[in-house]
């Protein structure tokens, strides 16, 4: 079992121009994705991979309780997710800031449409090294 990340825009240019070895953005879908793509906003979707493939090793918590929240000592993450989650949140505000329209879907395998909740997210509000993912939410990015 294993997290998916989908992000959608109005923006037409090429978001694997972003691609490292920490995150990767791909146009390819199986028929069992359709079903939470079709949540999203805009025409333009991407899967968000990460370093594993799947979108497991960026920043994840199950639940949204606590928020946005930089890295702690208290709670171990790897440094390579740090990075990665980063990456991916730089990609999406610099898109909000020049004006597309984006948001993104973080759903667990497995996970049905019906469990996924919206989340507001103002990029200007929050931190690169304060966002993260949480399980089953539909992020819809504003400035």
């Amino acid at each position: 079992m294993c997290y998916s990340v989908y992000l959608s825009t109005d923006f037409e240019g090429d978001l694997s121009q972003h691609n490292t070895e920490l995150i990767r953005f791909d146009k390819a879908f199986n028929d069992a994705e359709r079903q939470v793509i079709d949540l999203l906003q805009y025409h333009n979707v991407w899967y968000v991979g990460s370093r594993a493939g799947c979108s497991c090793t960026f920043r994840h918590l199950h639940s949204i309780e606590l928020g946005f929240g930089e890295p702690v000592d208290w709670y171990a993450e790897d440094q390579d997710e740090i990075e990665a989650t980063g990456i991916f949140y730089k990609v999406v505000s610099g898109l909000v800031g020049a004006g597309s329209q984006v948001d993104c879907i973080d759903i667990w395998a497995g996970g049905k449409r019906d469990q996924i909740k919206q989340l507001a997210v103002k990029v200007s509000s929050t931190t690169k090294e304060a966002f993260r993912f949480f399980e089953n939410h539909h992020f819809i990015f504003s400035p």
